[in-house]
C-alpha cells in the first residue's frame, strides 16, 4: 500500500486562500488505511479548514467527495463532475491519484493534500513500515523474501557492513529511531538459515541494474495483449 501523511491545515490553507469554492477529494484505499486520505479524513479536514476560514472572516464553499481509487481513471467520474464545479480541488490521494486528477481537470487547480512517503506494510495499528521500494529489479527470491534496498539503511546487495550492534542496524541506532531498526542482513542471515539456503549468501551478486529503476524517468507497465 501506498503511506502518506497529511499536509498541516496552514499549507493547505495557505494553497486555497484565493479559492472560494473548494471541493476535498479522497481517496478511499491506501490512504484511509493509513489514516491520511479516506473519506474520515476528508470529512475532518473540511470541518478544519471551515473553522480556520471563518475566524479569517472569509466565507468558503467546502465541499466533499470520495472514491476507491483516485489512480484509476475509470473511478474519478463523480470527482471530475464535481471538480469542474470547483475554483480548486485538494486531492486527499498519492502522489499518483493528484496527477491522475489533474491531467483529467486541465482548467482546475488540483493541490496534493499529502506528502507520499512509501510502498509500505502494516506492521501494527497505526504503524507503516517501508518494505518495498519499487526498484524494478527484485532480488527478494535470493535473499529470503526480506529486502536490502529497502530495509537496510545503505542498500547493500551483498551482505552487512559490519556495524550491527546487538542485531541494530547502527544508523538507525544513531538516529534513536523508536523502535529501532534490525539489521536487514542479520533477518536475511536468519531467514536463509532457517530455510536451509545459507549457500545463496556465498552468490557475489553484480551491480544492481538501477536503469530499471527511477533513474531514467516516468517508468510505465504495458500488458503484452495491450501492446500494439
Amino acid at each position: 500500500m501506498i503511506v502518506g501523511t497529511r499536509k498541516t491545515l496552514a499549507e493547505i490553507q495557505g494553497m486555497v486562500r484565493g479559492y472560494d469554492r473548494i471541493l476535498l477529494a479522497g481517496c478511499d484505499t491506501c490512504v484511509a488505511e493509513c489514516a491520511a486520505g479516506g473519506k474520515k479524513e476528508v470529512a475532518e479536514m473540511a470541518a478544519a479548514l471551515q473553522l480556520l476560514f471563518c475566524q479569517a472572516g472569509q466565507n468558503k464553499d467546502i465541499r466533499e467527495v470520495s472514491v476507491d481509487r483516485q489512480c484509476i481513471q475509470e473511478f474519478l467520474l463523480d470527482v471530475v463532475v464535481a471538480g469542474e464545479q470547483a475554483d480548486a480541488v485538494v486531492s486527499l490521494a498519492c502522489g499518483a491519484g493528484v496527477q491522475a486528477l489533474a491531467a483529467l481537470l486541465p482548467n482546475t487547480p488540483v493541490f496534493p493534500g499529502l506528502n507520499t512517503l512509501f510502498i509500505g506494510e502494516t506492521a501494527a495499528r497505526g504503524m507503516w513500515l517501508e518494505n518495498c521500494r519499487g526498484c524494478g529489479d527484485c532480488v527478494l527470491g535470493e535473499t529470503g523474501g526480506i529486502c536490502p534496498v529497502s530495509r537496510c539503511a545503505k542498500s547493500l546487495s551483498n551482505g552487512p557492513c559490519g556495524g550491527a550492534k546487538e542485531g541494530l542496524c547502527e544508523i538507525n541506532i544513531s538516529l534513536k529511531l523508536d523502535p529501532p531498526a534490525p539489521c536487514a542482513w542479520l533477518q536475511i542471515y536468519d531467514r536463509l538459515k532457517a530455510l536451509g539456503q545459507l549457500d545463496r549468501l556465498t552468490l557475489v551478486r553484480p551491480p544492481k541494474d538501477w536503469s530499471k529503476a527511477d533513474s531514467s524517468g516516468p517508468r510505465r507497465v504495458i500488458r503484452p495483449d495491450q501492446q500494439a
